[in-house]
């Protein structure tokens, strides 16, 4: 199993938490961690621009990755959302199993 952290961020409160649910619903998500909301500073279209956005940390396994892609794109209002994966090299051996157990689509 490797253990993978895929970054995010959505608009508001409310698509983050459906994003959220969905992900740990279809076990594609051990854990998202919904954060306070940041100011985002960006370059988009020649234009300098910046938005308050709420921070998602989305805790899985490597062999999810392409699925949580494509339910952020599905479920993301923007042109573009931001979808970043981190390995995560290592952690709590009992926590890193719990997001094995929790993302095993075989249950």
């Amino acid at each position: 199993m490797e253990a993978i952290l895929i970054i995010s961020n959505l608009p508001d409160k409310k698509s983050a938490m459906a994003l959220a649910e969905a992900l740990t619903d279809q076990r594609l998500a051990a854990c998202v961690n919904i954060l306070g909301a940041c100011t985002s500073v960006y370059r988009w279209q020649g234009t300098v621009e910046s938005t308050e956005e709420i921070p998602v940390l989305i805790k899985t396994q490597r062999q999810h990755f392409e699925r949580v892609e494509q339910l952020i794109k599905l479920m993301h209002p923007y042109e573009l959302p931001e979808v970043i994966m981190v390995p995560i090299s290592g952690g709590l051996p009992a926590y890193l199993q719990w997001i094995s157990d929790e993302t095993s689509l075989s249950d």
